[in-house]
């Protein structure tokens, strides 16, 4: 949801954040993506430099925002994902 996008963003750090945020637009969203190959598929798409091995990249995003982010944020987000999409978690 655009709200929970917005609770987590305000919990980053400022640099980080507007990576975050950069080329984000509101409309349309959410998406309702419960493939995870779908959703790796999303993401490699946003990446300039080619084909890469996306999952690596995932899990360790979400593990450092595991450990940056308060737990409520971290429950509030990963209640909201598919169970397929749990499975990237840490």
């Amino acid at each position: 949801m655009v709200d929970e996008v917005a609770h987590l963003g305000a919990q980053l750090p400022l640099l980080i954040r507007g990576m975050y945020y950069e080329g984000w637009n509101p409309a349309g969203k959410p998406v309702k993506e419960r493939r995870k190959a779908a959703f790796l598929t999303e993401v490699q798409a946003s990446f300039r430099a080619g084909k890469l091995d996306t999952e690596p990249i995932v899990r360790g995003v979400f593990t450092v925002l595991a450990k940056h982010v308060t737990a409520g944020e971290i429950a509030a987000v990963t209640q909201m994902l598919a169970p397929e999409l749990l499975d990237l978690w840490p």
